[in-house]
């Protein structure tokens, strides 16, 4: 009598590219730019796809990271992300050299860790992460809303809420406080997601 052995087949649930962008026609995601240059800055610019009403504008340069600050979060970031894409039944990623497509909600987390490590001392910086971690990812995308309004450009590192972000990742008792303030709106944004209009990784069209 043969036994046979049946074998589990991961679902994929659709088609992406990089981690998590779904492979449509230019939808609105982030790019993280990797340069083949070891000593070369990483870039995070915003691609808002189809949603721009302006070709000229669609892209928005959020930041540029010493490769040093880069590789101090790089393993931590694509954990994170490859954990919540598996939760999501979609293909994994690793960073590789040159343009890696990331979808527009990973790549606003992802904003606002390099943020608040832009300009901060490296050997804070796994404090930092350890405190990104901690936040949950509405946190995290009420922090870029609120920081991308009014201070979201390359150019404004040193002031506002990119100022605030430093202090408040790279200090455990800042971070405490910040978790505070931002515990109404984590569950307005929770609320929202049970009413269907913050949806983790839609497929955009």
């Amino acid at each position: 009598m043969t036994t046979r052995k049946k074998t589990a087949t991961k679902t994929i649930l659709h088609p992406t590219l990089g981690f998590g962008v779904p492979a449509t026609s230019d939808p609105h995601h982030f790019i993280i730019e990797i340069p083949r240059n070891n000593t070369g800055a990483v870039s995070i610019v915003e691609n808002l796809g189809l949603q721009s009403h302006d070709q000229s504008q669609s892209q928005i340069a959020r930041c540029i990271l010493e490769r040093p600050r880069w590789t101090a979060i790089r393993s931590e970031v694509q954990r994170a992300f490859n954990v919540r894409l598996k939760e999501r039944q979609l293909k994994t990623s690793a960073w590789v050299v040159g343009a890696n497509p990331v979808d527009r909600l990973l790549g606003k987390e992802l904003c606002v860790l390099a943020w608040a490590i832009e300009g901060m001392e490296l050997d804070h910086i796994p404090i930092a992460v350890r405190n990104w971690l901690a936040l949950r990812p509405e946190e995290r995308w009420w922090l870029f809303g609120m920081t991308a309004m009014t201070t979201g450009s390359i150019n404004d590192g040193v002031k506002g809420w990119r100022l605030a972000l430093r202090h408040a990742l790279g200090d455990v008792a800042q971070n405490e406080f910040l978790k505070q303030a931002t515990q109404t709106v984590t569950l307005q944004a929770s609320k929202d997601t049970s009413n269907g209009t913050l949806s983790l990784f839609d497929f955009e069209l």
